[in-house]
Formats: structure tokens, sequence, C-alpha cells
């Protein structure tokens, strides 16, 4: 985490010629109201053609990578971008849809954080678009019910006493039992199978999405567990599997607990806090982890392009170092994905079996 910090604080503090001439255009991701429609271009800019690297601005590459947007970049093929436009929908006076190239002709106009406003007002509409973070929901979703669909297919045409699972069914098995036994182990043999198809589910989708947001093509690459809402969702569904199926004691644990007499004002308020702060921190410890290892990945393929402004040996020699990092980071945000998506599941079973514990 520091070492993440201390890589971006320098990326972001690199005088580049490109975000001081661009300024708030930088800022706005490059919408096509805020900043002379520049959608498609390179972030190498007009005077940047010779390869100066200094004209490339880190900081909108990065912020670009890691958060929303109205429309999926995919590359950029003979300095235009090739991406995916995606719809705007937006709920005002009526149901309007376009896309973030028409913004500006149907009365729309991107803010300072990159989010669709009345372009007379600059109020907020209520915005349902699909974003590029939704719509990698969407796939991910989807490409996560085709794998268990295909994994319950196979365990119905073939009898697993008999024969051991091949393919697909072979990898989704040992994680389906890890899960599975995690909740045996933390909730109890009463309970536990209740709610192993949650935590089961919970783990897959988490680790699904963490391995999709490191592959650098379509349709991976979104920042979807590095967003604070999705993780903040994820963890309010553990947050209401817990508080709706907690016993008696657990409550009673928490507004008349056996405590000294002084203690009982007090215990009650300590224990309603404890109790919300359980999904903060889920939120924050998948949000955090995933979003610096994204940060951490995409600021040494940066320093590539800073350090070639410096001439060829010095350049060549860090392109070398870059790669390498990057390889490295590539491989340890693998571990940390699977690593996170079970620390998530882990702590969820724990909690509730915290709360389903009885009163002996």
């Amino acid at each position: 985490m520091m070492l993440t910090l201390l890589i971006s604080l320098l990326l972001f503090s690199f005088p580049f010629s490109s975000f001081e001439s661009e300024g708030q255009a930088a800022l706005q991701g490059g919408r096509p109201e805020a900043a002379g429609d520049n959608r498609g271009q390179s972030p190498l800019n007009e005077e940047g053609a010779e390869g100066s690297a200094s004209e490339i601005n880190i900081s909108e590459i990065i912020f670009d990578h890691i958060g929303d947007d109205y429309e999926w970049h995919i590359t950029e093929w003979k300095g235009k971008a090739v991406a995916i436009p995606l719809p705007c929908i937006v709920i005002e006076n009526g149901v309007h849809i376009f896309t973030a190239h028409h913004a500006a002709e149907n009365g729309y106009a991107f803010n300072e954080d990159g989010k669709l406003v009345n372009a007379n007002t600059g109020k907020r509409p209520i915005d349902i678009s699909i974003t590029k973070n939704v719509l990698a929901l969407m796939i991910s979703t989807l490409l996560l019910l085709i794998i268990i669909l295909y994994t319950a297919n196979w365990y119905k045409k073939h009898d697993v006493l008999k024969e051991a699972p091949t393919g697909l069914a072979a990898c989704m098995e040992p994680l389906v039992m890890m899960v599975h036994e995690m909740a045996r182990e933390n909730i109890g043999e009463e309970d536990y199978r209740r709610f192993s198809p949650y935590l089961c589910m919970a783990f897959l989708w988490i680790l699904l999405n963490n391995f999709l947001g490191i592959l650098p093509f379509f349709p991976g690459g979104a920042n979807l567990t590095g967003n604070i809402a999705i993780t903040l969702v994820l963890a309010l569904f553990t947050f209401f599997t817990v508080n709706l199926n907690g016993t008696r004691h657990y409550y009673k644990e928490i507004f008349a607990p056996d405590v000294p007499g002084f203690l009982k004002p007090i215990m009650p308020v300590i224990e309603v806090f404890s109790a919300i702060m359980k999904p903060v921190s889920l939120t924050i410890r998948l949000f955090a982890n995933m979003l610096a290892g994204h940060i951490m990945i995409l600021s040494m393929v940066c320093i590539i392009f800073i350090m070639a402004k410096y001439g060829p040996l010095l350049g060549g020699s860090m392109t070398v170092v870059s790669v390498l990092f990057g390889v490295f980071l590539d491989a340890l945000e693998c571990l940390v994905a699977f690593i996170q998506a079970y620390v998530f599941t882990m702590l969820s079973s724990i909690y509730i079996g915290l709360a389903r514990v009885k009163h002996e």
C-alpha cells in the first residue's frame, strides 16, 4: 500500500505539459462537451506526434482506467480510440436515451466529475445509464451463471462416486468445497447449509470480477471490485444476512448484555457501532486492495513513458525494469484477487456464525 501511494504521488505530481495545457479537460476525462470533442484521440497531444513522452497525461490514463465511464475504451488504432458506445439513459421530463457523443444535442453536458448534468441548469438528472461498470457487472454475472449451470449440468449427468470431475467441474469443485467447509467451521453444523449458497456465490462472484479486472482486454479491464459502490452493496448483503438471521441471544448481547450496571448504558452503543462497522470494514478492505493493485500496475507501465524522454539508454533500461516489475505485480495481483475473495467470504461466515450462536 505504501509503495502504491509513493508511486502514485510521483506520477500525479510529474510536470506533464499536456496536463498543463489541457487543464480542466483532463479532469473531465475527455468529454466531447468539456474538452472540445477530443474523444477518440491519443493521450499524446498534437505536438507530441513525434513521440515525446512528456506530452502524455499519466494521471488521466490512470484515472480513466480506475473510474467509470459512459463508453468502454478498447484500444487505439492510428491515433483514434476504438471504444464501445454505451447508452446514456436519463429521466428528466421523460426518458432520454443517447450516447455520450450526442449528449449536447440532447441538452446535457458532463461536469468536472464526468457525470451527466443538464446543460442549462447544471443539475444532475436521474441517471440510470449503462456505464462501463454496469456493463461489466452484467457480463460477469452472466459469465458466472453460465459457469455454475455448466458445472451443475455435469454433476447431473455423472455419478461422482464412480468418476472424478473433469474440465470446468474439476476447477469448480475445490473452490465450492473450500467455501462449504469454511461455512461448516464458522457457522456450525446445524445452520451452515442455509448460508453456504450465499457465501459460495459471493466468493465466486468476487473472485471472477477480481480476475476480469486484471485482464487488459475486453471484457476484462473494468475496475468493478475497485469501485466502492460495488463493494458496499456486497457488504450490505452480508450485513442484512447477519442481522435478519440473528438469534435472540445475539440481540440480547447487543442491547442487554450481562455486564456491570454502570456499563449497561454504554455497551449497547458500542455493540451497535461495532455491528455497523462490520460492513464498513468489508467495503474498505476489498475496495482499497483492488484499487491499489490497479494503480500499481498502471504506474509501473507508465514509468516507461516517463523515462523515454531521457534518451534511449535510460528509457530502454527502465522499460525492461518496468516490464519485469509489471509481470511480477500481475502475478501478485492474481494472488491478491484470490486472497481478497477468500477474506471477504471468511469474515462474512464468521459474522453469520456469531449471529447464530445460541445460549448454552
